[in-house]
């Protein structure tokens, strides 16, 4: 199975969103299956075959994610970063201001799929493969 550091260094490639698409078929190969990344701190839980499942740590300090969701902003900076535009960091931000709570990636259906803090789907997108 794949380790937090292969994930690591995979995403360590990954200069702004443009470079997702090549991040998630990096990772695909190495078993990852979906991933639930928490935007307060970064920390992920990726999962892979027959039940495994690996976490990382926080990558920064807790952000506060609002109580209010502005969709149509949050789809305007998604936009942004997916251009190149914007670094992870910047995004994380951007997703906290805009009331967005986690993103949930699968691997087999090509989807990125984000929620707010009460659970409710935000948006849904498909990762170019």
């Amino acid at each position: 199975m794949f380790t937090v550091n292969e994930i690591h260094e995979a995403h360590a490639k990954v200069k702004s969103g443009a470079d997702f698409p090549k991040y998630i078929q990096e990772i695909k190969k190495m078993g990852v299956k979906s991933f639930e990344t928490w935007v307060k701190d970064s920390h992920t839980i990726y999962n892979g075959l027959n039940g495994f499942s690996t976490a990382s740590q926080p990558k920064y300090d807790d952000l506060t994610i609002s109580n209010e969701l502005n969709k149509e902003e949050f789809a305007r900076l998604l936009k942004i970063h997916q251009q190149g535009e914007t670094d992870y960091f910047t995004f994380c931000n951007h997703c906290a201001e805009t009331g967005v709570e986690k993103w949930i990636v699968d691997l087999d259906a090509l989807t990125c799929t984000y929620y707010d803090n009460k659970g409710g789907l935000v948006l849904t997108e498909q990762i170019p493969g």
